[in-house]
């Protein structure tokens, strides 16, 4: 945060002064609503989620050195200065809108990009902030901090000397992206993907590419839209902004990938083609010319997301060269899509954390590509949030599965039956595919069939489970193979 005063704190979010609040103590640090990770300095929101409430950490919190706190209520041995406001959650709002408004007027070079799309966001949001924070000090969302809650808290990161701030903007409905952008207004807005994530909360997919929309039409005239060539919804978004735009794609687009290569482990290469007569933002040239980008990602989704990423970074005044160069050999950290993990010979491909159609297809033709060499297996969960066409969907991925020639499909879980059902009806497996009741029968199933040299995929909803599959799975591996355990054990991509 800019330092800012408790009196200062309580004007903006119409709060008053407790706990013994002077009104001149000064927040130094950031914003926080967890007390095991505050710092001297911080602001603690006292946040009353669903698991927890933050008043009942006040005290733990003030130990830990925070200057200052958010409450709704005010305990009676409150001993923590504070500010009560009648919502923690708009006071956080609030106070970020008021934030950024300040850190644009005392660093006038401040910019910042927004991104949203229905699969991928995560991942080009950590990609952007590696590129950018080669040009300048950037703040980039930790995990997927997309909602109401984590957006204000992204932007109260904010110093003196922030260049870049890169923020991630989800929806589960239409206006919630529009209310994100009041909170703050973004100068580049980066659209992905219109895919059926939330397909039964949204209701089609019409109405998702309605919502992503949202954040470009936030944008003034003097900013820009980066837009995926390739997806008609997303381009389409041109006509709906004031701003002028930047497209990209392999097939179709301004910036281009070119030469799409695959190695034998499925990580990504190509050729960044830049034309003549683009410019940045701020109106200068943008070099053209030829960079070769080689990123150490698995899967031909996270080409897109790469050049997706060096897209927004030469619109905000990257150098083309210094932005492929500092994708180099990037990972992904923990918690990220397609997390690979060898043990015993074998290759797990952990991606139990979120699915959608499109991610679950993308996925398994990563799986397919592997497994021209391999035999591949692959055990998948329910995708959630699908709405009435759940069983149909699902179904086509039982069906995608036979076509890519996938060794062995399990289905885990009743809401994956259709899976195993439009595999068996395919026509071309022959007891290739197996339903499996629970995660605790596939994990026994796989300790019992997984051998050296096979790869593993396990994806699912993250609700559905099955990230308690590749743990147990390596241990086993491990001890049943000790002799093939790969020294390069942990994250590839």
């Amino acid at each position: 945060m800019l330092e800012t005063t408790a009196r200062q704190i309580a004007d903006l979010t119409g709060g008053e002064l407790v706990g013994g609040a002077r009104g001149d103590e000064t927040v130094t640090g950031i914003a926080r609503i967890d007390s095991r990770e505050v710092r001297d300095g911080d602001l603690f929101a006292a946040f009353a989620g669903e698991q927890a409430d933050g008043h009942d950490y006040l005290e733990a919190a003030r130990a830990a050195g925070a200057t200052l706190a958010l409450v709704s209520t005010v305990p009676e041995d409150l001993t923590l200065p504070a500010v009560r406001v009648s919502d923690v959650q708009e006071a956080l709002a609030a106070l970020a809108r008021a934030q950024l408004e300040r850190a644009r007027r005392e660093n006038p070079q401040l910019t910042v990009l927004a991104i949203t799309g229905s699969a991928g966001k995560t991942g080009t949001k950590d990609l952007l902030g590696t590129v950018l924070a080669s040009a300048g000090e950037t703040i980039a969302p930790v995990g997927s901090f997309n909602n109401e809650l984590g957006l204000p808290l992204t932007v109260l990161r904010l110093t003196p000397a922030t260049r870049f701030l890169v923020l991630e903007m989800g929806a589960r409905g239409i206006g919630h992206i529009a209310h994100l952008t009041a909170i703050a207004r973004p100068d580049v807005a980066l659209v992905l993907n219109v895919g059926s994530a939330h397909l039964g909360e949204f209701g089609s997919v019409e109405a998702i590419a309605q919502a992503k929309g949202e954040l470009v039409e936030a944008l003034e005239p003097t900013g820009r839209a980066v837009l995926a060539a390739e997806d008609h919804r997303v381009a389409a978004m041109a006509e709906r902004t004031n701003a002028p735009s930047v497209t990209w794609g392999f097939d179709a687009g301004q910036v281009r990938g070119e030469n799409l290569t695959l190695d034998d482990e499925a990580r990504i290469g190509f050729t960044l083609q830049i034309p003549a007569g683009l410019t940045t933002v701020d109106g200068a040239p943008i070099p053209p010319g030829e960079h070769a980008v080689r990123p150490d990602l698995l899967g031909e989704h996270q080409a897109g997301n790469a050049l997706a990423a060096l897209t927004a970074a030469i619109s905000v005044g990257v150098d083309p060269a210094a932005a492929a160069a500092a994708l180099q050999d990037a990972r992904l950290g923990s918690g990220h899509r397609m997390q690979v993990h060898r043990a015993g010979g074998a290759m797990i491909i952990d991606d139990a954390y979120n699915a959608n159609p499109d991610s679950m297809r993308q996925a398994l033709k990563t799986l397919a590509h592997l497994g021209r060499s391999h035999r591949t297996i692959a055990v998948l969960g329910e995708m959630l949030e699908l709405g009435e066409e759940s069983t149909m969907l699902h179904d086509q991925i039982g069906r995608l599965a036979v076509r890519l020639n996938i060794s062995q499909l399990y289905a885990v879980g009743s809401g994956a039956a259709a899976m195993h059902h439009g595999a068996s009806l395919e026509g071309s497996f022959g007891g290739e595919s197996e339903l499996l009741a629970d995660v605790d029968e596939a994990i026994a199933v796989l300790q019992r069939v997984v051998q050296p040299g096979d790869v593993v995929l396990v994806k699912s909803s993250r609700d559905a489970g099955l990230r308690r599959i590749t743990a147990p799975l390596l241990e086993h591996l491990q001890a049943s193979h000790p002799c093939e355990t790969d020294a390069r054990t942990g994250e590839n991509a």
